[in-house]
């Protein structure tokens, strides 16, 4: 059986540069780790990226978007031609993320695979339409085999376009599609062989009633999928949607070619953790920005050893957790190449207890 392009192993760290940075940050006028979870970044990032200085200059944020047919069992606060009218937004640049992208200097690139009720798209929105949005996966799968495969590869080949035009240093991904906190918490519920009572909220702001009801609509499409569900391929094609599979093949392809992923919040680290279940060795590129106001995210997070640099109760999506965390990464890099070392400033280093 011929391998898959996502099953291709993932580019190592530079191990050289690592103990580099690491002897770098030992000689900086401060006392060893008090610069906590930043330190441990530069030197991650130094070995990712390969060069002793790690830089986030150039940043590309891609934002997926999709619609979901398990809205049709009630699932949302929102109804479905939200969707497109965010398209516009994000185009229009009165997004949050359009808004952070701008603050940050960053390209904002955003594509749409598929939605129920079709637009004309705005200039700044790419079309790579693979469906009118996903099948309710409580009835029947989300995506055909087929489906699925288009839809990791258009998260591949728009990273892999982000990575030729040379504006990754770093690369952020987010999600549009309403419905999708509901196939998410599917998804992680079957990676992590969970009860999805553990993980479904109240995403686009359901009340405790309307949570219910969408437990019950998930349990459903666990039950009906379930001897599809121990194969992460399969369980994404049961349950995902466009847009999640595109943020894997796009995590993926990250790993590949050697470009860290900054990760979102809630549904962006269910991707990432159906990336890992399929491809185990991209792990190490992917980073991790905050902790999403949503229950699940915690147990997500926990499987993947995850450790988020912000917890501000946030759980919007698209992208806006990691936009909000990039300053962090780019300050770790600036103290990392920028402090003096002992000798520089001649400060004496101390000898310790």
């Amino acid at each position: 059986m011929t391998e898959a392009w996502w099953q291709r192993i993932a580019q190592d760290a530079n191990m050289q540069i690592q103990q580099q940075s690491l002897a770098r940050q030992s000689q900086l006028t401060k006392p060893p780790g008090s610069l906590g979870m930043l330190e441990d970044l530069a030197v991650t990032l130094a070995a990712l990226q390969g060069r002793s200085r790690p830089v986030i200059d150039y940043l590309c944020i891609d934002i997926f978007a999709g619609d979901h047919g398990v809205v049709e069992e009630g699932v949302s606060a929102f109804p479905q031609a939200v969707t497109g009218q965010m398209l516009h937004n994000f185009a229009g640049g009165g997004a949050a993320i359009a808004v952070l992208a701008r603050a940050l200097d960053a390209q904002l690139r955003v594509y749409d695979l598929g939605l129920a009720q079709p637009i004309t798209p705005p200039s700044g929105v790419t079309q790579r339409h693979i469906a009118p949005g996903t099948a309710n996966f409580s009835q029947r799968p989300a995506m055909t085999v087929v489906q699925c495969q288009q839809a990791l590869n258009a998260g591949r080949d728009a990273l892999v376009e982000a990575a030729i035009d040379g504006c990754c240093d770093l690369y952020i991904a987010g999600e549009m599609g309403i419905g999708n906190t509901t196939s998410a918490s599917a998804l992680a519920s079957a990676l992590l062989g969970v009860d999805p009572q553990q993980l479904v909220g109240p995403g686009t702001g359901l009340n405790a009633a309307g949570v219910a009801h969408k437990l019950k609509v998930i349990e459903r499409g666990l039950n009906l999928h379930a001897p599809r569900l121990a194969d992460p391929f399969d369980a994404l094609a049961c349950l995902g949607g466009l847009e999640v599979a595109a943020l894997i093949g796009a995590y993926i392809a990250a790993a590949q070619y050697g470009v860290p992923v900054l990760v979102d919040g809630y549904i962006c680290s269910v991707a990432a953790l159906c990336a890992v279940r399929l491809n185990p060795s991209c792990r190490p590129w992917l980073l991790f920005a905050h902790r999403s106001a949503e229950p699940g995210h915690d147990a997500v997070l926990a499987a993947l050893a995850a450790r988020p640099l912000l917890d501000l109760g946030m759980r919007l999506g698209e992208a806006s957790g990691a936009a909000i965390a990039l300053p962090l990464l780019r300050l770790a890099c600036n103290l990392h190449n920028e402090m003096a070392t002992f000798d520089e400033a001649a400060v004496s280093a101390g000898a310790g207890p």
